[in-house]
């Protein structure tokens, strides 16, 4: 036979063996301002003796209908939110926004397998930040039909969804144009293309066969600036990785500086610029009268490096996002960019 402490002690007993209503004890745990010193204490003893561990915050939930708490669906494996920089910022905005409301944050990655859209549906969150996913995700029809606030970190657009990012397209033209004049062989090192996460070297690749947005209005940005200049972006070499990391990146770097023999580099973030920059130093290129670098995101290595790159708050980002998730008002979706150049580009 089983002791009374091995099954839950509820309320109403803790009420019973003190003598006081069930609200009392409700409130010795949700308002204890509410009540007396001798009856907290009461309560809080006798509750001690039993084993009870208060109130079933799931239950206080459902009535309250409110999680305390934000969903952050990651269109990457789990790893990523703590080894890419980009993410890691992000993230930290997300954070602030969460420390400062005193609420949760649960981190939802998803892959593109089935399993995702009930990992997404199940989650217990008040509102949804959607990082990094392709135009034809189910995970953003799933969150755009829960009635919850949605935020959308670079695109696509959903309805009900609001997009928080910069105009990736507008800063790719204005990044060609510091780093590609004067160069005989640009090229592009991008991020990866779609899910399949393929690396690989394509000359002039259609921009609408790309699947992620930010990574699309990147290499459209591009093109913008070669037609303007008299370039034919069909001719224009783009190396393909798998993945947003300095290291794995080193493959394609070498393709683009020895198949390619590209004298000027325009790579789709800081950690992909770095891998240029790696490869050029290992071939004994001086930077940029050899070969010119740019990137994105201007983190603080950025500048111990001089590179020129793209300026933009990720950690602002991700505060107007968990702000827009929480369902505030006059959150702005906009972000701020500027080209910072330095010594990385003619």
């Amino acid at each position: 036979m089983s002791s009374p402490r091995s099954s839950r002690v509820t309320m109403a007993e803790v009420a019973r063996r003190c003598g006081v209503s069930a609200m009392t004890v409700s409130y010795c745990y949700n308002q204890p301002d509410r009540v007396a010193a001798d009856t907290l204490r009461r309560v809080r003893q006798v509750a001690a003796e039993l084993g009870y561990q208060g109130p079933d915050p799931t239950a206080r939930s459902l009535r309250r209908r409110q999680n305390e708490a934000i969903g952050v669906v990651l269109g990457e494996h789990l790893a990523y939110a703590f080894e890419d920089p980009q993410a890691r910022r992000f993230l930290a905005g997300v954070a602030e926004v969460c420390r400062e409301r005193g609420i949760g944050l649960n981190l939802i990655p998803t892959t593109g397998e089935d399993k995702d859209v009930d990992r997404v549906r199940s989650a217990s969150v008040d509102g949804f930040i959607v990082w990094t996913t392709v135009d034809a995700d189910p995970v953003l029809t799933t969150v755009s039909g829960l009635g919850k606030p949605v935020a959308v970190h670079g695109g696509p657009a959903v309805p009900g969804a609001e997009v928080v990012g910069i105009d990736n397209r507008a800063s790719a033209r204005e990044l060609a144009a510091h780093t590609f004049p004067g160069a005989r062989r640009p090229t592009v090192l991008s991020q990866p293309f779609g899910r399949d996460r393929l690396p690989r070297l394509e000359i002039g690749p259609d921009p609408q066969h790309v699947e992620f947005p930010v990574t699309r209005e990147r290499l459209q940005g591009v093109y913008d600036h070669c037609r303007h200049a008299g370039r034919d972006p069909h001719c224009l070499p783009v190396a393909v990785v798998a993945r947003n990391d300095r290291d794995e990146a080193a493959a394609m770097a070498d393709v683009l500086l020895e198949s390619c023999a590209s004298d000027a580099v325009i790579a789709m973030s800081d950690q992909l610029a770095f891998a240029v920059l790696d490869s050029a130093h290992r071939r004994g290129l001086h930077v940029p009268g050899d070969i010119a670098v740019a990137g994105w995101d201007d983190g603080p290595d950025a500048s111990r490096a001089g590179l020129t790159t793209i300026t933009q708050s990720l950690f602002d980002q991700g505060r107007a996002c968990a702000r827009i998730a929480l369902g505030d008002r006059g959150a702005n979706g906009e972000a701020a960019w500027n080209a910072t150049v330095r010594t990385s580009t003619r």
